[in-house]
């Protein structure tokens, strides 16, 4: 959609899973970094668009440098990575016939396994947690390896608010009507805590109806899918804020 407009995109994912947030921000600067010196390219204009994961990154990105002009952000997460995974998995395992009480047990398996990577619980206690329900029906969608790994899951803690309350540029939230991963709520909270904080008049919540962790209608997910609202709006406010002088 956006060339059309005058708008160059440079899309790129990040190297693998479990990169570090710091890392990733330090990709997404280098990608600013090629544009800004490219003469077809107005480097005041560049700003960056998050998806999930890369909602995190993009405001930790802004809250490093002065040179992005905006953010637009879709499925912005403002819990850590264990809090969000936390309401994800059980979320999916309600959604999945999972009972009440054995939801309960997932999430207090999860909670356990985080502490063994945060090094306060040994492996051989978390592993003799995930033994006992390995069996279990729901075990599953508890999104545990069956056998542990080495503990590290890096910015499992991360801090959104503090990162989000260090942003000061124009900022477009899209949110589903319903998330299968994250607390919409809870995370449009810390946004509004987060720009009172940072002096920020300038940050657009839009709640896409229809919509979950994805901007796309039905489930879907592919482009076919894409909610109109989403592109109607992220339109008008890229003509407002990055086409106008």
């Amino acid at each position: 959609m956006l060339p059309p407009l005058g708008i160059a995109a440079l899309r790129y994912d990040r190297r693998a899973d479990d990169v570090p947030l710091e890392l990733q921000a330090d990709d997404a600067l280098s990608a600013h970094a090629a544009l800004a010196a490219r003469d077809d390219i107005d480097a005041s204009r560049i700003g960056l668009w998050g998806f999930s994961q890369g909602a995190w990154v993009a405001p930790l990105v802004a809250s490093r440098s002065s040179d992005i002009a905006f953010l637009v952000l879709v499925a912005s997460t403002g819990v850590s990575p264990a809090e969000q995974m936390l309401y994800g998995t059980a979320k999916h395992a309600r959604e999945a016939g999972v009972a009440h009480d054995d939801v309960e047990r997932l999430v207090a398996l999860r909670r356990l396994v985080d502490e063994w990577r945060r090094g306060r619980v040994t492996r051989e206690r978390a592993q003799a947690a995930v033994d006992a329900v390995a069996d279990e029906p729901w075990f599953e969608h508890a999104y545990v390896q069956r056998v542990l790994g080495d503990g590290i899951w890096p910015n499992m803690d991360f801090d959104a608010e503090s990162v989000f309350s260090r942003v000061r540029v124009p900022v477009l939230l899209f949110y589903g009507e319903d998330d299968e991963w994250q607390p919409i709520d809870a995370s449009i909270a810390t946004w509004q805590r987060s720009a009172r904080r940072a002096g920020n008049t300038d940050v657009t919540v839009v709640r896409l109806a229809g919509t979950r962790h994805a901007p796309t209608l039905g489930g879907a997910l592919d482009e076919t899918a894409i909610a109109p609202e989403y592109e109607r709006t992220l339109l008008s406010w890229l003509e407002a804020h990055a086409l106008r002088a």
